[in-house]
């Protein structure tokens, strides 16, 4: 006899690990990436913190435990780096990295907002500041900046496209989904 079979396909539905990053956000794989990889463990309370801004303590962080959390030969010298803060390591790899050299005057400024600027040029240090041929397409990146040529690698390999209108945004804030969203993409 003749026996008919159906089968039914439902699509497993995606949840986000944490409550204020929708599945549908355009960081959300970006955000599930760096926590899968223990990049990140958001802002606690099951919160990532897409919209705050990223913090150069927490971007060195980031950059630190992509790379594998490496033990730094030793501590930095920064008096603003206390050497139990959670990020005393990565600052100190990043200092020994050549990604960091602080903000002047024997400091790092782990608290102060990280720009989009400072965001690409730490990654594209960490990147080993591959060579770039011609600037960027951004018309507020001055050529002759300190960030340009990072502007330029990150543009050149899909880490941003800038924020519209021809523009990089280069002193705007770096948000927490903006940073780990160029992390995933420059880690690819």
């Amino acid at each position: 006899s003749k026996v008919e079979i159906k089968a039914t396909f439902v699509k497993e539905v995606e949840t986000s690990p944490f409550s204020d990053v929708s599945t549908s956000a355009y960081y959300y794989e970006a955000v599930k990436w760096a926590q899968e990889k223990d990049i990140t463990g958001g802002i606690g309370n099951g919160l990532f913190g897409p919209n705050q801004p990223c913090t150069r303590a927490q971007i060195v962080t980031f950059l630190w435990r992509a790379a594998g959390s490496p033990e730094p030969k030793s501590m930095s010298s920064f008096s603003d780096v206390s050497a139990d803060s959670y990020y005393a390591k990565a600052v100190a790899w990043a200092v020994e990295n050549g990604i960091t050299t602080g903000t002047g005057d024997g400091k790092f400024s782990p608290d102060a907002t990280c720009t989009r600027e400072q965001a690409v040029a730490f990654l594209y240090r960490a990147s080993g500041s591959p060579a770039v041929s011609g600037g960027s397409a951004f018309s507020d990146v001055a050529a002759n900046a300190y960030y340009a040529d990072a502007v330029a690698w990150a543009e050149k390999n899909g880490v941003t496209g800038g924020i519209g209108g021809g523009l990089f945004g280069s002193d705007n804030t770096c948000t927490r989904a903006q940073i780990v969203t160029f992390l995933h993409r420059a880690m690819k």
